[in-house]
């Protein structure tokens, strides 16, 4: 087997680093460009064997058409959701990869990060205390301690926080379309509807993945069913939030506080520094005038253990893929039909 060649996009420094080791031990020769893909860049994947694409690359029918005219045939996500991806467009021409479980962790302690900073006000204190300011007034917190969480996504990520907050004595609810009752019974969860989630929580957590049927589920008419000064916390994706709703629920005090590791207009944004620039997208500069809201730019899933599994599962994609093997972590919505034989051969199609 030849070398495989990939252009990676979007490539930042602190990743190209994991990526470099791991193409040393398989092969794989990667070149790095800074640029997004989009229907302008998409050009620069000519003459490679395939692409590796992150979060905020576009992957829609167009660049999937133009990718398939340039004889690419493969796309190897770095990164585990792929709503980015027009997989209608990419069925039976580019064969889709991505990383499905990087490090659970990451993700839930990020969530538990934003939990802890927002409700003890512990970015505030720090301002404060450098500038010798050592008042506390306007830092009162609350115990987590007999609180209701309601953790909506209870694949890997959210069965990890649910582990993990089990040690803060808080009554644990869960929504999933698929519950796992054995663990519920082992992790002392409680699996209600939507609706009671709602009710009954004090934190909601969101840990689903992007949906059409969960598209913009915390809206105007779910915080209504919410108790008052509720905190949502969002480390899946940004589209499970109607934004514009979430602000008009900071306003009433419906919502008291909001952690967003993730925005629904985020690709422009995130990753990026915007520090001596006029941020043009009036709901995200609305959102970060709220002193209860606490935004990170998408770094739940940034630690060095997370980073070195996603350049090894990434790379080992890779090369199961051209060398005819079996890829269990490849994307196909077909994967039943009669027209896919994933389940004989491994492959989508």
């Amino acid at each position: 087997m030849k070398s495989p060649s990939i252009a990676f996009f979007d490539a930042k420094d602190y990743e190209i680093d994991f990526f470099e080791k791991d193409a040393q031990q398989t092969g794989i020769k990667f070149k790095y460009f800074n640029n997004r893909l989009n229907p302008d860049t998409a050009f620069m994947a000519k003459g490679f064997d395939g692409i590796c694409a992150f979060v905020n690359d576009d992957l829609s029918a167009t660049v999937i058409n133009s990718l398939a005219d340039y004889g690419i045939s493969l796309i190897a996500l770095r990164c585990a959701g792929y709503n980015n991806v027009d997989l209608d467009s990419a069925y039976n021409r580019i064969h889709v990869v991505h990383v499905p479980s990087y490090s659970p962790y990451a993700v839930a302690e990020h969530a538990l990060a934003l939990i802890m900073t927002l409700n003890r006000k512990t970015h505030k204190a720090y301002y404060r205390t450098r500038d010798s300011n050592f008042n506390i007034s306007g830092l009162l917190g609350f115990d987590l301690k007999d609180k209701s969480i309601g953790i909506i996504g209870t694949g890997t990520i959210g069965k990890t926080f649910i582990e993990i907050l089990n040690g803060f004595g808080m009554e644990i609810l869960a929504y999933d379309v698929y519950p796992d009752k054995e663990f519920s019974t082992k992790h002392n969860v409680k699996y209600v509807e939507l609706d009671e989630l709602f009710q009954r929580s004090d934190i909601i957590s969101l840990h689903c993945p992007l949906t059409p049927d969960n598209t913009y589920m915390i809206n105007s008419e779910s915080m209504s069913l919410m108790k008052d000064g509720v905190m949502i916390i969002n480390t899946g994706r940004g589209k499970l939030i109607n934004t514009k709703d979430l602000i008009e629920g900071l306003k009433s005090g419906r919502v008291g506080y909001a952690g967003l590791d993730v925005y629904e207009e985020e690709t422009e944004y995130f990753f990026e520094d915007f520090s001596s620039s006029v941020i043009e997208d009036d709901v995200l500069a609305r959102l970060l005038t709220f002193p209860n809201v606490l935004i990170t730019s998408h770094q739940g899933f940034f630690t060095k253990e997370a980073l070195s599994n996603i350049s090894s599962i990434t790379c080992n994609n890779i090369i199961s893929f051209f060398k005819g093997q079996t890829l269990p972590n490849e994307i196909c919505y077909r994967c039943q039909s009669q027209v896919c034989n994933r389940k004989e051969t491994g492959r989508c199609f």
